[in-house]
């Protein structure tokens, strides 16, 4: 979550828009209502309930991309000597063979363990720069959600999308008006991921100051009426619902074909954390 913005790389956001400017365009081209060809599924946490493949593990991301078309959200921690990481927990029990908190440890004392799937079976796999997952992701023009965490300065993450020229495959998760502005100030010319999760909320995103060409709408973990998505698709904006946790439990007991209906209310990408079932629910393996 963003609670802290940095002003340090403001001066440096006219010459790197410029620069990069068909990049962003390519983005915000993609990331338009309406567009058949967008990747339709986002994988939570870079990959979950996998076996021998962590969540915000490079390995994972590399494994999960080989089988489908999607777009990954990733969680971005900090260690104490300033290193940008993948990370979800604020402890490293859950997730790595280590123990303590995780912004206590410098990155290189981090490399002494490994990372864990959810089964806590324990892999080859280390903790990843933020950096080299954002260089991968540039390479393979894989595009990334980037969940900030709350030790983590905006201002940090959106430098290091910078210094590897990543703007193009990197979008920001924000959780409120609030963070959305504050993301917008920073960095133009970034996409957003926006909260609306309902009408109320997607009114104060329309009352801000922010491009709608800049913005990708989350609906939530919870189905809406399908008013509230046609609401966001006539202001040519893309709908995300998070179907994480009990959609996707509903799924699993109900049938995969529910993810096919919810594509027909209105949602355009499913954020997930069974995304090979949802690709084969609305046919989207890769060959």
């Amino acid at each position: 979550m963003i609670v802290a913005v940095c002003l340090t790389c403001k001066s440096n956001v006219e010459e790197s828009i410029t620069e990069n400017k068909d990049t962003y365009e390519s983005l915000v081209g993609v990331f338009k209502y309406p567009n058949e060809n967008l990747p339709k599924i986002s994988v939570h946490r870079g990959g979950k309930g996998l076996v021998n493949y962590p969540e915000n593990c490079l390995e994972t991301l590399e494994f999960v991309d080989s089988k489908i078309n999607a777009i990954y959200e990733i969680d971005v921690a900090k260690t104490s000597d300033n290193k940008l990481v993948l990370m979800h927990d604020n402890t490293l029990e859950r997730t790595t063979t280590g123990q303590g908190v995780l912004e206590k440890q410098t990155f290189n004392a981090l490399q002494d363990y490994f990372l864990k799937d959810d089964f806590g079976n324990v892999t080859a796999f280390k903790i990843p720069l933020f950096k080299a997952v954002l260089q991968w992701a540039k390479a393979h023009q894989v595009i990334l959600t980037i969940d900030i965490k709350k030790s983590v300065a905006l201002g940090d993450v959106i430098d290091v999308i910078r210094e590897v020229k990543a703007e193009s495959i990197s979008i920001i998760i924000t959780y409120d008006v609030d963070a959305a502005k504050a993301a917008h100030a920073l960095a133009p010319d970034l996409l957003l991921s926006v909260s609306a999760r309902n009408e109320q909320e997607w009114q104060w995103m329309l009352d801000s100051d922010i491009p709608l060409d800049r913005m990708l709408a989350f609906t939530g973990t919870r189905l809406s009426d399908v008013s509230l998505y046609k609401s966001i698709h006539d202001k040519g904006v893309l709908c995300m619902l998070g179907t994480l946790g009990n959609l996707d439990k509903q799924a699993e007991t109900k049938g995969d074909a529910l993810y096919h209906k919810w594509q027909a209310m209105g949602i355009d990408i499913i954020a997930t954390d069974r995304p090979f079932e949802v690709a084969n629910a609305i046919k989207l393996s890769k060959e």
